[in-house]
């Protein structure tokens, strides 16, 4: 199984956590592409069978910087990703109630109009209640990694 990791970071928190997902998922038997900056062009030449996308939200729930090019280049290709597991793990802080992971829950809608199919339901991590979310991701990761080595 070749899973290709994406990101879209702020501070670099995302980065981080996807860097971390790639070892670890590397580290399980995945063959893994870690894909940074995020490209449609870089996605569709890695060949991949599933896809992982880290992503924060910032301002009034709008997407980073970094994964916005990326964002809008798949809207406009659209290449369809008909059946591909993806998995979208996304960081907010809950004191933003009405835009918590907004720019995760963006990649995740964008994914599925694709026709990806959405391997977990995706993963909020609240920077409000923790400060090592690459800890807190490993059981989501582990459960990923059991669902895209048995498909």
């Amino acid at each position: 199984m070749h899973l290709a990791i994406l990101s879209g970071s702020v501070f670099g928190t995302a980065d981080f956590l996807a860097d971390e997902a790639a070892e670890r998922c590397t580290a399980a038997g995945l063959q893994v592409s870690r894909i940074n900056p995020p490209s449609v062009d870089a996605l569709l030449d890695a060949g991949a069978d599933a896809i992982l996308v880290c992503c924060s939200t910032t301002g009034m729930g709008e997407l980073p910087d970094t994964i916005v090019p990326f964002y809008s280049e798949m809207q406009t290709r659209f290449p369809l990703l008909t059946g591909v597991p993806f998995g979208v793990i996304g960081l907010g802080d809950s004191s933003y109630a009405d835009t918590f992971c907004q720019g995760g829950e963006q990649i995740r809608e964008l994914l599925l109009e694709l026709q990806a199919r959405e391997a977990l339901p995706m993963l909020q991590l609240d920077a409000s209640e923790t400060v090592t979310p690459e800890t807190d991701a490993q059981p989501w990761l582990d459960e990923l990694i059991v669902l895209l080595k048995s498909a």
